[in-house]
């Protein structure tokens, strides 16, 4: 598996995998607008051969990096990816300075805290109703880089 940077061309294969793993998909022209204006946003894609599997996006803001997203497709799951798309991501955000970052998970997805937690992540606080498909609340997790 191969971790590079996310371009134009990637986004069918990441609408595919942002479909498949969402209720409330990003829109095409929000990856689009990421990837090509927002100067603060970093996105990387894992391929499996020369198909996209999975991908993750973060913020870096001064000193803090935001995880905007990450997903694999399902059938790639459990192989590892996700751990190694925010592995790679980590050191991403502390090459340019950040010295923490933070991310919000859905309370009932208890496969990715475990990920998160392995990663060193620690609860921070929730987020009441924060997800508008279900108003379920989500998990603020931090972890010191």
């Amino acid at each position: 598996m191969d971790i590079r940077f996310m371009t134009v061309d990637d986004l069918d294969a990441v609408m595919d995998i942002e479909m498949k793993s969402f209720s409330i998909p990003w829109s095409r022209d929000a990856f689009l607008n990421e990837i090509e204006h927002n100067h603060l946003s970093t996105y990387l894609v894992v391929e499996d051969g020369d198909h996209v599997a999975g991908y993750c996006g973060v913020w870096l803001v001064v000193d803090e990096a935001h995880i905007t997203n990450v997903a694999v497709l399902p059938e790639y799951r459990g192989q590892g990816l996700g751990e190694g798309l925010m592995r790679k991501i980590m050191g991403i955000a502390t090459q340019f300075g950040a010295r923490v970052m933070t991310l919000e998970v859905r309370v009932s997805n208890v496969a990715a805290q475990h990920l998160y937690r392995k990663l060193g992540f620690q609860d921070g606080g929730i987020r009441k109703r924060y997800y508008s498909d279900n108003q379920e609340d989500a998990l603020v997790m931090w972890v010191n880089l």
